[in-house]
């Protein structure tokens, strides 16, 4: 049983936490994204729904698995079936963006004990970095860097939560004549769509297209490692290339 001590400890330690100003401007600045992450989140969670997973286990999955790219693409290989290290080789692929993203906050949060670096990682999200690397281009000493990301990452996470279940609950209503299998692939295809902003990152997602059709032959749908090898292959070449301009950055 959790003492009434450690109740009214947390429950100051929160409130302290959104009286701060940074956080109060994450969470604001958060807001406006929320619209598009809870699309997602609603379209990932039908997925999920659709790919025959009991409403608990998907409920649990998309709790413990902060990533709707990795639970996305790892739905199709649990539902065929694929031994358990070709899911976490393929999440893992699809989640190296998050290893860059540690990278980019490490300045920010160096200060911080492992715990509490552990526990930001997991609220780390797309939407949240850039807003993130938006407001402060470069760590400055002084603001309390760790307010700001948690008001933007905790109202981004709490909306992808609740679209995301919605999106289960409904998507087991769903009659199967509607044909919404198809609503991972085009989720991701959206979300593919949104990170090409630049000639490289375009040139990685027509190379990974083509690796993903020439190895298609390949059992336990492999081809989609493939494509992500060589996706990020493009990444660090275009690093090495053209180093100082953001060439293999995400």
């Amino acid at each position: 049983m959790v003492s009434r001590s450690a109740i009214a400890s947390f429950r100051a330690e929160v409130t302290a936490l959104v009286r701060q100003p940074l956080f109060r401007e994450g969470a604001v600045e958060a807001i406006p994204m929320a619209i598009g992450i809870a699309a997602w989140g609603l379209v990932a969670g039908v997925a999920m729904a659709k790919s025959g997973m009991g409403v608990p286990l998907a409920i649990f999955m998309s709790l413990v698995v902060y990533a709707g790219s990795a639970q996305i693409a790892s739905l199709p290989l649990i539902a065929s079936g694929a031994p358990m290290w070709v899911v976490w080789a393929t999440t893992l692929c699809v989640s190296l963006r998050f290893m860059a993203f540690s990278f980019h906050y490490r300045p920010y949060f160096m200060h911080l004990s492992r715990r509490q670096r552990a526990a930001l990682s997991f609220l780390m999200g797309d939407s949240s970095f850039a807003l993130f690397i938006r407001r402060f281009p470069e760590p400055l000493p002084g603001p309390r860097y760790q307010d700001y990301f948690l008001g933007s990452a905790l109202v981004t996470f709490a909306v992808w939560e609740v679209s995301i279940i919605t999106g289960i609950v409904m998507g087991h209503g769903i009659p199967p004549s509607w044909n919404l299998g198809f609503a991972g692939t085009m989720a991701l295809l959206a979300l593919t769509c949104t990170q090409l902003r630049q000639p490289v990152t375009w040139a990685a997602a027509v190379v990974a297209a083509c690796a993903a059709v020439a190895a298609y032959a390949l059992p336990l749908k492999l081809n989609i490692i493939v494509a992500i090898a060589a996706a990020v292959a493009v990444g660090v070449l275009a690093d090495r290339a053209f180093p100082g301009r953001g060439g293999g950055r995400p």
